[in-house]
C-alpha cells in the first residue's frame, strides 16, 4: 500500500439479530492485517425492535473500535447511511449492509483500486444475484436502466450502496442539504473519478429482507423524482398530445353532426373522450403531486435522522 488509510466501516442494521455475530467476526477479519493504519467500525441501529442494539453494545463493550449510533426511531436504510458518513473519522469509509450479501472480504481490494488509480470512488458492482426471485432480479435490471434514461446525471447500473468514498467525497456529501436521500444517486452526481469492482453477490446470511416491495419503491420514487425533472415533461408531452387529440375529436364531432348523420345519443366518443382526457390529467397531477410532496418535505426543515445514543464516539 502506498499510504495506510485510516478506514470507517459504515453498517446500517434493522432487525439483523439474527446475521450480526457473523457479520461482526467477517468485518473484523477483513480488517486484519497491516493494510491500513488504524479502523473504526460504526453501526447505526436504525429503531430495530430485536436484540440488534443489546448485540451492538456488546461489541462495543469487547471493542474500542466499535462505535454505535441508536436512532430514536426506525427513519429509514438511507438515513443510517447518511448518519455513519456524518459521524465517520476515515481518510476513507465503505458503506456496507449487514446482510452479508457484499462480502467484507472486498475491503482490502477496494483499497487497493483507489490507491492504484486514484478513485475517489470504488462503487461495487453485481455481476450475479444469488438468492433473490426472478422478480427482484428482473425489476432491479429495468429500474436501473430507465432510472439512467430519465436522470439527468449518468447512473452507474446493477449497483447498490456496498461502495469506498474517500474523504472528498465525504466532505462534499456533508454539504447536501436534501433530507430524502438517495445516496448512490448523490454519489454519482458529485463526480469526481469513479471506479467499478465486480463481484458476485451472495444470499442474505440470515432473516428476512428489509427492502419489501413497498420500500423498493418508495425508493425507486425518490430516485426518480429528485433526479430528474423528465416526468414532468412527459407530462407536458401527453397533455399538449391529449388536446390534439381532443381537437380532431372535436372535428370529428362537428363533421358527423353537419353531415347529417345519425348517431346513437350518448355514443362511444363520448366516452372515450372523458376516459381520456381523465387519464390524462390523473396521470399529470399524479406526477405533479409527487413533485410537490418532495418540495414539502424539504421545506419542513426536519432532520433526515434523529440520534437517541452515541456509544463509543
Amino acid at each position: 500500500m502506498e499510504k495506510r488509510p485510516y478506514l470507517s466501516i459504515i453498517i446500517p442494521c434493522f432487525n439483523e439479530e439474527q446475521v450480526l455475530p457473523e457479520t461482526h467476526k467477517r468485518v473484523i477479519a477483513a480488517l486484519e492485517g497491516d493494510w491500513h493504519k488504524g479502523a473504526e467500525v460504526i453501526y447505526i441501529n436504525d429503531g430495530s425492535r430485536d436484540a440488534t442494539l443489546h448485540l451492538l453494545k456488546e461489541f462495543a463493550s469487547q471493542d474500542s473500535r466499535i462505535k454505535v449510533l441508536n436512532f430514536s426511531r426506525n427513519f429509514g436504510h438511507q438515513a443510517a447511511v447518511s448518519a455513519g458518513i456524518h459521524y465517520c473519522n476515515g481518510d476513507l469509509a465503505i458503506i456496507i449492509d449487514a446482510d452479508l450479501q457484499d462480502p467484507p472480504e472486498l475491503f482490502k481490494d477496494m483499497v487497493a483500486i483507489h490507491q492504484e488509480k486514484g478513485a475517489n470512488v470504488v462503487f461495487g458492482v453485481r455481476r450475479e444475484r444469488k438468492g433473490e426471485t426472478w422478480f427482484k432480479k428482473l425489476t432491479a435490471k429495468w429500474f436501473y436502466r430507465i432510472l439512467n434514461k430519465l436522470s439527468d446525471v449518468n447512473l452507474n447500473v446493477d449497483t447498490g450502496d456496498f461502495r469506498l468514498v474517500d474523504r472528498k467525497v465525504i466532505n462534499a456529501f456533508k454539504g447536501l442539504g436534501e433530507k430524502n436521500k438517495y445516496i448512490r444517486g448523490l454519489i454519482a452526481w458529485m463526480g469526481f473519478k469513479q471506479e467499478p469492482i465486480y463481484y458476485d453477490r451472495d444470499p442474505r446470511h440470515a432473516g428476512e429482507t428489509k427492502y419489501p416491495l413497498r420500500k423498493m419503491l418508495q425508493l425507486a420514487s425518490i430516485a426518480m423524482f429528485y433526479f430528474s425533472k423528465k416526468p414532468l415533461k412527459m407530462a407536458i408531452t401527453l397533455g399538449i398530445f391529449s388536446l390534439i387529440v381532443g381537437l380532431l375529436l372535436t372535428v370529428y364531432v362537428l363533421v358527423v353532426q353537419f353531415s347529417g348523420i345519425i348517431t346513437t345519443p350518448g355514443w362511444a366518443s363520448t366516452l372515450i373522450t372523458i376516459i381520456f382526457f381523465g387519464g390524462v390529467q390523473l396521470v399529470t397531477i399524479g406526477v405533479t403531486g409527487e413533485y410537490i410532496g418532495n418540495i414539502l418535505d424539504e421545506v419542513k426543515g426536519r432532520p433526515q435522522f434523529i440520534v437517541d445514543e452515541e456509544i463509543g464516539f
